[in-house]
Parts: structure tokens; C-alpha cells; sequence
């Protein structure tokens, strides 16, 4: 009888056995297979939220079929605890693991509400844009100029939403006067800072930050990512560059930097300020001459004057030899990149083209017919510009 018992019992512990195997390997299936989203979707991790939650809302979204699978299988690869605040896009098909790992490995938000506060050269913007899960674009809300009037309704309702995420983007060739004045009217930005960052120190760059976040500890930040940026460069810096220091090179990119907007310039205008450093030729370039009266707190809003020319500034290179003493503005990488890799030429001037870039000459003859080709294309403007006035 008892063998009969045993035999039963060894019978119905391997079907349970048997079962709870097939079990598992059908909530593994269901956990790393294609999910039942069919159109990509905008989840909200809230501060505080628990995996409960946010599988309900998934649950709700259609994204996954099995809360509770869900759940064991973020239990399983040790990440419940590991959930991070921000909008993710969960795309159409996203497996139970694939969401996990989205709503777990952190990193900028991939979606939601965004306000991006945008420091550039002649003023800032704050732009207020949100992306649509159907076609993966951002779409914009509104714009304003900060400190111009009050802000836009939609702003102050956008602005106070628990999903919106901040970001600041300062374009290249701003200075850290610049920065520091426009950030104090970013209202999700507090303190102040006692001192101006060093001119150049601030990596011109897109930074996502946090309500409340402190003015200094954004600006350190900046300063970090700049110097990271400069070390790594100045490592893989051509042999033969003209600098002494990292910090040459910066004053150079930063000349670089407000000398063209054209990307594919910046290397052969870098190689024009090389040879003239090595040829022991001034510099001889407006913009440090601007910096030197400005300070880098504003635009000149005009042309030099002759006798700004011939004053004698630290940042005049028309008088002074060799580089400015500061950089005169945040360069940003492509022009450090330039700096320390500058073409190969024999260019010694340049002058406007009349379409945004640059001819260049090696023989102040050559340059001198290309100054008087630019002067034609300035006349035959203003001439244009008078006779469609009326």
C-alpha cells in the first residue's frame, strides 16, 4: 500500500514538476516576446512610482499583456527597484524586457513635454515643444524671447505640468557673460554665482536639467564637459600645431568659432590664423578686436572704426603679435577639433563670399581682388536694397 502512496506521490510531484517548468518557460516567452502595442505610446514615470504602477499603466496602455509577469520578470533581473522619473517612448511591439530596460537604464526622457531655453549669440529663446508617439517628431507649442513682456499663457500651463522636462542649449560662440545673464531669467533655474566663468570654459551643448536646479552647479557642469572635450582633443592634437598650451588652442578655436558659421570652414580658416602665427604675421582679425570693447557682454551692433583699429588693446591682434590673451567666446568642439587639426595650406587672408563663407588667398594681390569682388557684391545690395524701397 505504502509503495501504491509513494508511487502516486512521485507521480504527481513530476506533473506538478512538469507543469510549473512549462510555466515558467511561458512566462519567459511572454516576457522577452513581442508585445501587443500597436501604436507607440508616451509613458510618465512619476518620482516615486513603484513597478505596481507603472505596469498598471502600461497594462492600460495596451504595452503589455501580463502585469504581473512584468513584474516577476523585473523582480527577476534584479531592476524593480531601479525605476527612473521621466517620458519614455515605448514603441510599437516593445517586448515586457525591452520596457523594463527603457524605463530602468535612465538617461535623458525619449519623449514627452519639453521646454529648451536657448542661449545663443545674439539673444536667447525658450521653446516649448512636444513630441507625438505617431510620427516621432517634436512639435512646437510656442516660442518667446525671455524678458521681453510676459511669458505666453501656454508657457505658465506647460511650465507647471509634473511630465515637462527642462532643458538649457547654448549655441556655439556664446560667451559666459552671455550665459550667465540669460540663465538668470530661466525661471526653473535658482541661485546665483559670484563669479563669471572663464571665457571659453563652457561646453557649448545640450544640457537637460531639473527644476530648481542650481545656477553653479549648471555652470560646473558646462565647465566639466569643456574640459573633457579640450583634454581629449589636445591628446590627439597634430604634431606640429603653434601652442604651448590646451589653452592656446582654446583662444584659437573660440578666433575659429566667431570667424565662420560655415562647419567645413573652420579647418582651413584655422589653417590661415596657423600660418600666420608661424610666418610671425599679426593675427590681424575682427572679432578679438570686438571682444576687446565689448568684453563679450553684447553684440557691437555696428562696424570698427578706424580707430579702434589702431588702439592698443590686449585683444587688438591689428597691434598686438601672436594670440589674444582669453579666448573670445565658448568655442565648440568641431572648432577645438579645427584648431588642432588645421588644413594643410598655403592661405595667409580671406574675405567674405557674399553667401555665408569665405574665399581665400595666398597673395595679398589675390586677396586684395577678392576684397574688391566682395565690395562689388556689398554695392550691388545696397543698390537692390534702395530700389525696393519705396
Amino acid at each position: 500500500m505504502w509503495k501504491h502512496v509513494a508511487s502516486n506521490a512521485l507521480s504527481l510531484f513530476v506533473v506538478v514538476l512538469v507543469a510549473l517548468v512549462g510555466l515558467i518557460a511561458w512566462g519567459q516567452r511572454q516576457y522577452t516576446q513581442p508585445g501587443p502595442l500597436a501604436d507607440p505610446v508616451c509613458l510618465l514615470v512619476e518620482r516615486g512610482s513603484s513597478m505596481r504602477a507603472v505596469s498598471a499603466d502600461l497594462e492600460t496602455d495596451g504595452a503589455i499583456s501580463n502585469p504581473t509577469i512584468f513584474r516577476i520578470g523585473a523582480d527577476y533581473e534584479d531592476r524593480s527597484g531601479q525605476l527612473k522619473f521621466g517620458s519614455y517612448l515605448i514603441p510599437v511591439g516593445a517586448s515586457m524586457q525591452e520596457i523594463v530596460g527603457i524605463v530602468t537604464q535612465g538617461g535623458r526622457s525619449t519623449c514627452g513635454t519639453e521646454v529648451n531655453f536657448r542661449v545663443g549669440v545674439a539673444t536667447a529663446e525658450v521653446v516649448v515643444r512636444e513630441l507625438d508617439p505617431q510620427t516621432n517628431r517634436y512639435e512646437e507649442i510656442v516660442s518667446f524671447v525671455p524678458g521681453e513682456g510676459e511669458a505666453p499663457t501656454e508657457y505658465g500651463e506647460v511650465s507647471e505640468r509634473p511630465d515637462v522636462r527642462f532643458r538649457v542649449t547654448l549655441a556655439e560662440g556664446v560667451t559666459s557673460w552671455q550665459v550667465v545673464e540669460e540663465l538668470k531669467q530661466a525661471d526653473f533655474v535658482e541661485g546665483e554665482v559670484a563669479e563669471i566663468p572663464a571665457e571659453g570654459s563652457l561646453a557649448p551643448d545640450s544640457y537637460e536639467v531639473e527644476r530648481g536646479t542650481e545656477l553653479g552647479a549648471l555652470l560646473t557642469e558646462m565647465e566639466e564637459r569643456q574640459a573633457a572635450i579640450l583634454a581629449e582633443l589636445w591628446q590627439a592634437r597634430d604634431e606640429d600645431v603653434p601652442y604651448e598650451s590646451p589653452e592656446e588652442a582654446l583662444i584659437m578655436a573660440s578666433i575659429v568659432e566667431k570667424e565662420t558659421g560655415v562647419p567645413e570652414e573652420r579647418p582651413l580658416v584655422a589653417s590661415v590664423f596657423v600660418n600666420r602665427l608661424e610666418q610671425g604675421m599679426k593675427l590681424q582679425t575682427d572679432p578679438t578686436v570686438i571682444y576687446g570693447i565689448t568684453e563679450g557682454r553684447a553684440p557691437l551692433g555696428r562696424g570698427l572704426r578706424q580707430s579702434e583699429l589702431r588702439r592698443e588693446t590686449p585683444y587688438n591682434t591689428y597691434v598686438i603679435d601672436g594670440l589674444p590673451p582669453t579666448p573670445i567666446a565658448n568655442p565648440g568642439r568641431l572648432s577645438i577639433e579645427a584648431a588642432l587639426h588645421p588644413e594643410r595650406s598655403d592661405y595667409l587672408f580671406f574675405v567674405a563670399d557674399g553667401s555665408g563663407g569665405h574665399v581665400f588667398a595666398a597673395t595679398l594681390e589675390e586677396h586684395n581682388r577678392n576684397v574688391a569682388r566682395w565690395r562689388e557684391f556689398e554695392a550691388e545690395q545696397q543698390r537692390q536694397e534702395q530700389q525696393g524701397n519705396p
